[in-house]
């Protein structure tokens, strides 16, 4: 379910006339994703995307995440691009939400992550931090390593009755995290929620799969541009057993460092980088299994996932865990 808040036929009416963008000629909800309510938007003009923010996005950040945006893609990343209406402001109100128009893009997200997938993959995420640079505002992550303690405690009651002992493991787990945690890597802006249904792809004349795009923005932040490849390699690199692929890892890392050279530092940093991606994601998602009341319209997700994870990256001496 994508859809939280409903738009009438005369609310749409009265927003899009605010905007250039022709006679509407389709609207309709999009069920995929689980933060915004979104609508795909056809009028005489092209394809959008309109979006109304629901109560998990802080709306003074919003100008934040479209002028990221807006500056990826005048510094070449394909992704969606604010629409703004006819007095030159792209975020507006809708149904009670503030609401924003952005570009369509072309393709599809994977449903089952090749290999063939992930050296795109990494490439586009390199040009993405490249892209970002020159971008001044800053936004430090909410969900970075000072969020992870609370978050923890948040769940302490409750935790243990998903798995006996999970707690007591993740206390463990965290306090090796937070010891080994880096103190300077390079910084600047990242997606951090780049998970496959984040990235459309669509096939060049070889029939291979090329990044059309990128989206969902609205996790961005400025922190160490490893953590986001970090966060890549949990989300694309385990195969449905959660087995570690190293192929997948070495062709993405590969690609990534191919235009952005990672440092040595970097490099070495990577094992607990991906250990606190994991922890992040394990413990977001064992937030809302223990706080999510029974019959709530929300799909909770497996938060054990990412506790197999967590133990191979663990597990992991140094790099070459990941192929290098």
């Amino acid at each position: 379910m994508a859809v939280y808040t409903d738009v009438t036929d005369e609310a749409l009416r009265l927003f899009l006339a605010e905007y250039d963008l022709g006679e509407l000629l389709a609207f309709r909800g999009i069920a995929e994703g689980v933060e915004n309510s979104n609508f795909a938007l056809k009028t005489s003009n092209g394809d959008f995307i309109l979006t109304l923010y629901e109560k998990r996005v802080d709306p003074a950040e919003l100008p934040w995440f479209l002028g990221l945006m807006r500056h990826l893609g005048a510094n070449g990343l394909s992704c969606p691009l604010p629409v703004a209406g006819r007095d030159g402001v792209a975020l507006r109100e809708l149904a009670g939400r503030p609401a924003a128009i952005c570009t369509f893009l072309p393709g599809i997200w994977p449903r089952r992550v090749r290999q063939a997938h992930c050296a795109p993959l990494g490439a586009a995420l390199a040009m993405l931090h490249s892209a970002g640079e020159g971008f001044r505002a800053e936004r430090p992550n909410a969900l970075g390593p000072r969020a992870w303690g609370p978050l923890l405690e948040r769940c302490r009651e409750g935790g243990d009755d998903l798995q006996p002992g999970l707690i007591a493991e993740l206390d463990r787990h965290l306090a090796g995290i937070q010891h080994d945690w880096p103190r300077d890597l390079p910084r600047g802006h990242i997606h951090a929620d780049l998970f496959p249904d984040n990235v459309f792809f669509l096939e060049n004349e070889q029939g291979s799969p090329v990044v059309s795009g990128l989206i969902d923005f609205y996790f961005a932040c400025t922190d160490f541009l490893a953590y986001d490849l970090a966060i890549c390699l949990n989300a694309w690199c385990f195969e449905p057993d959660l087995a570690f692929n190293v192929t997948k890892a070495r062709a993405m890392i590969n690609a990534y460092n191919a235009l952005r050279p990672l440092t040595p530092e970097e490099l070495e940093a990577l094992p607990v980088l991906c250990r606190g991606s994991a922890i992040r994601f394990l413990l977001t998602r064992l937030y809302d299994w223990t706080h999510t009341p029974a019959g709530a319209l929300v799909t909770r997700k497996d938060p054990l996932e990412y506790l197999k994870r967590l133990r191979f990256h663990a597990s992991a001496r140094d790099v070459s865990a990941y192929g290098l």
